[in-house]
């Protein structure tokens, strides 16, 4: 199956809203626009990759921000608390399970 991310992404309702796109290897596949809002804490039981196809993704790890830019993919821990800082904008794919 092809899918067009980004136009998936600019046709999403609203921001930080993940839209799944399909399952493999037992991982959901999932695309969110980041619209330059932050996204509060989070801590997952499993690894969570976050790919950035465009724009940038500013990934907060308490006082600590990382700049994640298009073309980059971030693997955070399972178990660590992140969120996302304000001025993060584009198109996100997180790679993730159910849990």
């Amino acid at each position: 199956m092809k899918t067009d991310l980004r136009k998936l992404s600019d046709s999403l309702p609203a921001a930080w809203r993940s839209k799944v796109v399909g399952h493999a290897a037992g991982a959901n596949f999932k695309v969110v626009r980041m619209d330059g809002s932050a996204y509060p804490d989070e801590t997952h039981d499993f690894d969570e990759a976050l790919l950035v196809l465009d724009g940038r993704m500013n990934l907060r790890f308490g006082d600590r921000v990382v700049e994640v830019a298009g073309g980059e993919v971030y693997i955070v821990p399972a178990g660590t608390p992140h969120a996302v800082a304000p001025g993060s904008h584009g198109t996100l794919v997180i790679i993730d399970r159910d849990g």
